[in-house]
C-alpha cells in the first residue's frame, strides 16, 4: 500500500526502541496460553464463530501463519506475567499525568516492508503501537542482547481524521487509516476487533474535540 509521508526515517511518530520484556520459554507459553484459553472458551456458538473468523483474517496477513499465531499467545503471555494491559502499555510506552488506557486491540501496521504484527493501545491522550517481536538485533550495542520494537505513537491532539477503508477486491480486508495534522498516515489492518477498534479511536477523538471546544 502506498502512504503518504507514512514510512520514511523522518518520520516523527516512528520510533525503533527496546522494550524491556523477557521472551517467555515457548513451550510453557504455548502451554499456560491454552490453559487459560480453556477456561475462557465462551457460551455462544455464533460469538465464537465470529471471534474464529476474525482471528483466521488476523494471522493469515501475516508471511507465517505459525509465527502469527505464536505472536498472539506471546503478546498473551506478556499481558498475564504483567498482571494487565495496563502495566505492559505503561512499560512500553511510559505514563502520561491523567492518562487512562482506554482499549487495546491486536492488528498489523502497514509499512513499506510489509505488515507489522503488534497490538495498538488507546489511551484518552495517545495512540501506541507496539511490534510483537523486535524487528532489529544489536549484539554489539551496549545492552547485551538488546531487541528493538517497532512503535508509532500519535498523540490526539496531533490526529486529524479517522477512516475505514478495505480492499475492494476482498471486502473483508478491512483498514483503519489515521492521518495527523501534519499529513503523515498510517494504516492498520488485521484487527480482530475491527469494529470495536474503529468505535473507539473515534470516541477518543470526538471527546478530545468535545473539551477543546469547552476550554
Amino acid at each position: 500500500m502506498s502512504n503518504n509521508r507514512s514510512n520514511n526515517d523522518n518520520n516523527p511518530y516512528v520510533h525503533i526502541s527496546p522494550l524491556q520484556t523477557s521472551r517467555p520459554n515457548p513451550m510453557d507459553t504455548v502451554f499456560g496460553a491454552l490453559n487459560h484459553c480453556s477456561r475462557k472458551v465462551g457460551d455462544a456458538t455464533r460469538r465464537a464463530e465470529i471471534v474464529a473468523d476474525n482471528l483466521w483474517n488476523h494471522i493469515r496477513i501475516g508471511s507465517s501463519l505459525a509465527d502469527a499465531a505464536v505472536a498472539r499467545i506471546v503478546q498473551g503471555t506478556k499481558v498475564l506475567t504483567l498482571g494487565g494491559s495496563v502495566a505492559l502499555f505503561q512499560q512500553s510506552f511510559g505514563v502520561f499525568p491523567g492518562e487512562n488506557l482506554i482499549k487495546s486491540f491486536a492488528c498489523y501496521l502497514s509499512t513499506s516492508t510489509g505488515p507489522v504484527i503488534g497490538t495498538l493501545y488507546i489511551s484518552n491522550l495517545r495512540l501506541a503501537f507496539c511490534s510483537d517481536y523486535p524487528l532489529c538485533h544489536y549484539p554489539f550495542s551496549l545492552q547485551q542482547n538488546q531487541t528493538l520494537h517497532y512503535k508509532v505513537v500519535v498523540q490526539v491532539d496531533q490526529l486529524s481524521t479517522v477512516s475505514p477503508s478495505s480492499n475492494r477486491f476482498n471486502p473483508a480486508e478491512k483498514y483503519i487509516e489515521l492521518v495527523t495534522v501534519d499529513g503523515y498516515e498510517f494504516y492498520f489492518m488485521g484487527f480482530i476487533a475491527y469494529d470495536k477498534a474503529l468505535k473507539t479511536i473515534r470516541e477518543v477523538l470526538q471527546q478530545y474535540h468535545n473539551h477543546s471546544r469547552e476550554a
